[in-house]
């Protein structure tokens, strides 16, 4: 490849979304920061967007990841087609449609198998519209989801990988950690994307040993943090109230934190969730671990809305995000922010740096 080192690949997400607007929108922002990226994606998603926009950026297209990074320059989007087959119909701005839904699936697994190969340092996701997704058989609540199974799979099935069968119902595993991070806070999940009446059911003491030896792990390797510490959020008011309003701190939450602690993680017992966002609480800490998706996203993109990265730890590679979704009735208008994917991208370039 013509980079020095190996390149970042970022993916579209649903094309009929924003994802093609702060790619195009973050490329005119800051061009050198593309220098060492390859979009995994048809160009016609961007040249369309571009046109939509009246942007004026040059667009190409490679059949090849090697030949998109020997064609690479600056100033410029390289797109990696790993398309085997077109869509049948075009994109149209803001209505996703399930006659793309494959070919998105498609280039997420691509970029994905890519970075397990060793072939590009990291991986940057645009979002992704999940409803259409599952009518092309996407059998999983999210990206961080499907990444992590498809990292699960033997070297030898890394080539069209074929989905769970939807019969089998979605992925659980428990060998990731979905964590969003920006300059004022970073929360990790105990569970991603289920039910709020589900959550209870889903803490157990292994997985949150688990939990709490990624982010400990990942914190140290990528984000070059020595001794990590993290808080550890109860699932319920005041903690449990020492049982009275809920015994998941007492059966489940103190016990795990107490086997971390043991095994050399320093986490805390579990601390009220109304009061482990305070500034002094967020100095203190490098990591809050919550029970539940918007225990974590509410703190976090209040404090850092549209700044914010999505990073998946635990998985053989780096993976980041933005924290925003599609935004369909935005698309094409050329007023959304593009922050959250230069900060995903910046991200990107720094933990591989660490690691």
């Amino acid at each position: 490849m013509k980079f020095a080192i190996r390149p970042n690949l970022i993916t579209v997400g649903e094309p009929a979304g924003i994802g093609p607007d702060c790619i195009i929108l973050a490329c005119e922002s800051q061009p050198k920061l593309f220098d060492r990226c390859i979009i995994a994606a048809p160009a016609d998603w961007l040249q369309q967007r571009a046109s939509v926009m009246q942007r004026n950026i040059s667009i190409r297209e490679y059949a090849s990841l090697d030949a998109a990074a020997a064609h690479a320059a600056a100033g410029e989007l390289h797109c990696w087609n790993p398309l085997t087959t077109e869509p049948s119909e075009p994109v149209v701005p803001g209505r996703p449609a399930a006659s793309t839904a494959m070919a998105v699936i498609r280039c997420i697994e691509a970029a994905a198998l890519a970075c397990l190969r060793g072939e590009a340092a990291a991986m940057v996701t645009g979002p992704i519209e999940k409803a259409v997704l599952r009518s092309a058989g996407f059998n999983f609540p999210g990206h961080t989801e499907f990444l992590a199974w498809l990292a699960a799979q033997p070297a030898l099935q890394r080539s069209g990988v074929r989905q769970p069968d939807s019969k089998s119902g979605p992925h659980t595993a428990s060998d990731f950690v979905m964590m969003l991070a920006s300059e004022q806070l970073r929360v990790a999940l105990l569970t991603t994307h289920m039910a709020l009446r589900d959550v209870p059911d889903a803490l157990n003491v292994e997985n949150t040993v688990q939990c709490l030896h990624i982010v400990h792990h990942d914190l140290r390797s990528r984000f070059n943090i020595a001794e990590p510490k993290l808080a550890l959020c109860a699932l319920n008011p005041h903690a449990g109230e020492q049982g009275h309003f809920g015994r998941e701190e007492i059966d489940i939450l103190e016990p795990a934190a107490q086997l971390a602690r043991n095994q050399g993680v320093q986490v805390s017992k579990p601390l009220p969730a109304d009061t482990v966002f305070s500034a002094a609480m967020r100095e203190r800490y490098d990591a809050m671990i919550c029970c539940y998706h918007d225990q974590a996203l509410i703190p976090l993109k209040a404090l850092s809305f549209g700044e914010a990265v999505n990073v998946t730890l635990g998985l053989p590679f780096i993976r980041t995000s933005v924290d925003h979704g599609t935004a369909l009735d935005r698309v094409g208008q050329g007023s959304v922010s593009c922050s959250s994917m230069i900060a995903a991208i910046c991200m990107a370039n720094r933990m591989h740096q660490a690691s």
